[in-house]
Formats: structure tokens, sequence, C-alpha cells
């Protein structure tokens, strides 16, 4: 079975995936505090509650000799909803912006304009340098990487090429693939993300194959509860600021809306739009459905649903937990399905070397 730690592992979509696909995960990390309780109510191994900034890899309980490490760090310095600032230093005293190498991360980067003292723009988006000191610390056989589609992208392809360059600096054999959940994973959600995948061991790299898409037939009428009323909280009442506008656009039960402060959007493709970590707040991004008893937002339990986490099995949705938390954690999270089909076919390339290892090796002792 092999063995997994895990970066901004946030509610464990990722480790869900990988446990699900036969994974031991050993260790995580995740700095919101709110997230952690979610994940250890699911997760019994080690959890760091900590800014992965301030850790040490070569720290005791953090487990050496892995087969996997995974990280899905933040992607709001690359995604379109965000800044887009992205891996970007800018200069304190004459405004130059500028990339900086993973040696200028650790030690201190300077202008190259005047030599002045510079910092992260978005301190968020220089999160991946402690992704690459982790990896060359810990030294994993393989390495498992999530992000927003637009990061292939972002500043013209630059910020992947620079990823790209220091993950094969660290010594694996990478490729990438964008993915949509509704084409990979067979849930009924419009979401577009960038997986990417090392591997030490070249004939393990030669061995990985991306999944192949497969058909979608759950439909949102499977991951919605319209048997009974939900909780009155979610639903829109004639004083709602929004109810007049909801009201004139919002006509079928067989999709799921979108509320933009503004206007409402509809999906017409009859799946869900995109979920993102701010849907429960305000008029932004709310996903809407109509149901029996009126106009309401989503269930925090369907919007994990919505992102093939086991709700209705043996995942855990912590009781007295604020609603705005859970919708931010399920925007937040990764589509369960699809992290498990990428990584059983991680798996299956790491045995495929290990089962020829050990061929080779009983052969060389009958010789």
């Amino acid at each position: 079975m092999p063995t997994v730690a895990s970066l901004f592992a946030g509610i464990g979509g990722i480790d869900k995936g990988f446990e699900q696909a036969g994974a031991h995960i050993v260790w995580a990390n995740e700095i919101d505090r709110n997230a952690c309780i979610t994940y250890r109510a699911n997760f019994n191994h080690t959890l760091r509650e900590a800014d992965i900034r301030s850790l040490d890899p070569n720290e005791e309980d953090i487990p050496h000799n892995l087969d996997i490490l995974t990280a899905g760090w933040p992607c709001v310095a690359f995604s379109v909803a965000g800044n887009r600032h992205g891996m970007k230093y800018k200069c304190n005293n004459c405004g130059h912006q500028h990339s900086v190498s993973y040696d200028e991360y650790i030690n201190g980067a300077v202008c190259p304009e005047c030599g002045g003292l510079t910092q992260a723009i978005d301190p968020r988006g220089t999160l991946f340098f402690d992704v690459v000191r982790f990896i060359r610390a810990l030294e994993p056989r393989a390495i498992f990487l999530e992000n927003v589609k637009n990061l292939k992208g972002h500043d013209n392809g630059n910020t992947f090429r620079v990823i790209e360059q220091m993950l094969r600096e660290s010594g694996y054999h990478i490729d990438s693939k964008v993915m949509n959940t509704m084409e990979y994973g067979n849930i009924p959600q419009n979401r577009e993300r960038i997986f990417i995948v090392g591997f030490k061991e070249e004939e393990a790299f030669n061995k990985f194959v991306w999944p192949e898409k497969i058909e979608l037939t759950k439909s949102i009428d499977d991951i919605l509860d319209r048997d009974e009323k939900q909780d009155p909280s979610f639903y829109y009442e004639p004083t709602s600021q929004y109810y007049k506008m909801i009201i004139d656009e919002m006509k079928r039960n067989d999709t799921v809306y979108q509320l933009r402060r503004v206007y409402i959007r509809e999906n017409q493709s009859n799946v869900c739009p995109t979920l993102t970590a701010n849907m429960g707040t305000g008029g932004h991004n709310v996903p809407l459905i109509i149901d029996e008893w009126g106009y309401r937002k989503l269930t925090p339990k369907e919007a994990l649903r919505f992102q093939g986490f086991p709700v209705d099995s043996d995942y855990i949705i912590p009781e007295g937990m604020a609603k705005s938390h859970l919708y931010k954690q399920a925007g937040n999270a990764v589509s369960v399905p699809v992290i498990k089909r990428i990584a059983e076919n991680l798996i299956l390339a790491l045995n495929t070397v290990n089962n020829q290892n050990d061929n080779e090796a009983q052969i060389a002792f009958r010789i």
C-alpha cells in the first residue's frame, strides 16, 4: 500500500481520492482552522495545523521514504476570480515587478533594476516554492499537484514553464493535463482543473497514462435533495433584494442557476456551474435551484456531493459549523472521483515498476 503525505490538505478531497484508490495517507498539513476541524472528523493520521512556511520538512514527525507527495496549493493568485499576480515580486524602492527563482525565494530577492529589496505581491502565489522545498527534502517517488486551469496560461505561460522547470530540476519526469469533473468524474459539475504528475523513476513515468473521458450518467437530480423541504434559511423570501430578479430569471427546475450580484446566469448544459469558495457569501457566485417549496441555495451537503464527497456514507460534515465555512470548504475542494481515477493510474505505474524490480531480483537470485 503506497504511502502519501499531503500539503494544503483542505478538507481532504485529494486524500480521500487517494485513499479510495488504495493508498495509505500518513501525514497532512493545512493552515485553515475550520478546514482542519472537518479534516480531523474524517481522517485519523497526523494533521499539522500550521503555515507551511513555518514548517521544516526535516522535523521528526514528518515522514520520509514516502511514495507520493500531494499538494493542491492556493489558486487565488492564478485564478480568473483572483488578482492573478502569480509568483511576481515587486521592488519596495522603484516598483519594478519581476519573477524570482527558487534560490531567490529561499535566500531573498533583490530588484534587477535598482538592487532594492523586493517582496511577493501576493504571498499565496509563492507558496509553490514551499511545495518544491518539501519535494526536495522528502524526495518522494511520485508527486501529484492540482491547481486552477488558468495556471497553465498565467503570465503568457511563463509561470507554468517555471513550475515545470523547478520540478524537473528537482529530479522528476513531469506531465500535466486539464480535466473537467463532468467529463472525467461522472459528476454533473463544470469544473476544469489542471493536474500535474511527476515520477522519480523514468520507468514509472513511461507506464503512467491519464484516465480517458467517461460518459456523464449522473444528473443534478442524483445530487439534490428534492424529497423534502430544506431549512428555511436556504430559501429566498419576497423580502430579499434578489427575489424579483430570481423569479424573473429562474424558470426551470432541471438546472443549477448562479447568482452573480447583478444578474442570474442559467447553465444551459444542465450541470452545476463551477463551485467557488465565496459561493456562500452575499450574492456572489451563489448556486441556486428551484424545488417544490421555492427558490433556494444549494445546501453544503449538496455542494459536497457536487464535488464527489461520499457524504451519504463515510464522509462526516461536522455538526455546528457555520454554513459559510462549509460552502468555502466545498468550493476550495477538489472533485474526489477525478482524483481517484488519476491516483489509481499513478499507483498502478509505481506498482508496475515495483513488480518489475521484484521479478528482476528473483531472476538475479536464481542465477
